[in-house]
């Protein structure tokens, strides 16, 4: 996901990082009930082509730390050990897909997942982080989106001995501040208030290199998500007592982020039922907990 300027209507033109930005939208929340309806043939043999393929093709982004990040088969993070998981769990080899973001949500929902791209790849089998948004579903009607296994927040990421708490932006002033460029959480903070933090805020190239700003006393408080931040103080080894991770709404962020789960084409709902059956198994076991917590972050529910 690239940059890209404020919308008239938030999602219209929506991509990765600017989930960042516009997540005060209606999202979905529980897992997705898909029914127990007659399933038509086609749908069975979709299930069975899989299955008979003896892989799931699974979709990840690009440079998506703490998610996914890294070269082709080696890539690692939460999504590509989910990857795993529900691949084992269905008795099937992984084969990763991984994709730069495109400009729009939409784009990555018919690349990935119903059409394929024009550059002759793709559709995987099932797409994951995908935002599970009751708009999103609406506008992108060939694409089934469910299964929601965590939630993406927001935190405002601080050193305690340069400011302590956090009321509201207004705490932010006169301080210098990090943001990931590009990102619709950079465009919020550095329009807050009219502009009033804009000279304050350093860009870089991403949320975990915001946070590492602050972790080196570049930056009094970095505005990331709290899976960037607490990856960054994960690497670094410092105490956690020494940071805050606190939630701040600004306008047009919702306090309570929005969750992540999957997609696949919408008339694939026997391989759907299969993935969230598979889903359900790997959180209830604890493997989806340990997924997160071996690599310092907060399962934070969807």
């Amino acid at each position: 996901m690239k940059k890209q300027g404020a919308q008239a209507y938030p999602l219209t033109d929506s991509s990765r990082r600017e989930w960042l930005k516009w997540s005060a939208c209606a999202f979905a929340g529980g897992a997705l009930t898909l029914g127990a309806s007659t399933v038509k043939a086609q749908e069975l043999f979709d299930l069975d082509k899989v299955r008979a393929s003896g892989v799931l093709k699974v979709a990840v982004y690009k440079d998506n730390a703490p998610y996914s990040d890294g070269k082709g088969q080696d890539m690692t993070g939460v999504d590509v050990a989910l990857a795993q998981a529900l691949a084992s769990e269905m008795g099937l080899k992984l084969s990763l897909l991984p994709f730069d973001a495109g400009e729009k949500m939409d784009d990555d929902l018919r690349n990935m997942v119903w059409r394929g791209h024009y550059l002759g790849y793709g559709p995987a089998d099932v797409m994951l982080h995908v935002p599970v948004d009751k708009f999103l579903m609406v506008e992108n009607r060939q694409a089934l989106i469910f299964a929601p296994y965590s939630r993406e927040v927001l935190v405002v990421f601080h050193a305690v001995d340069r400011l302590p708490s956090i009321q509201s932006g207004l705490d932010l002033q006169d301080l210098p501040l990090a943001a990931e460029r590009g990102s619709g959480a950079a465009s919020t903070l550095i329009g807050f208030g009219g502009g009033r933090l804009r000279s304050q805020v350093k860009m870089f190239p991403s949320g975990i290199d915001a946070a590492h700003a602050v972790i080196k006393g570049e930056a009094a408080a970095a505005y990331v998500s709290r899976a960037q931040a607490e990856t960054a103080l994960h690497a670094s080894g410092r105490p956690a007592a020494g940071y805050g991770l606190t939630q701040l709404t600004l306008p047009g962020l919702a306090d309570n982020g929005w969750p992540i789960g999957m997609a696949v084409k919408s008339s694939h709902k026997q391989l759907a039922h299969a993935l969230e059956a598979a889903l359900q198994k790997v959180r209830a076991d604890g493997r989806l907990l340990a997924m997160y917590r071996e690599r310092g972050l907060t399962l934070v529910a969807p």
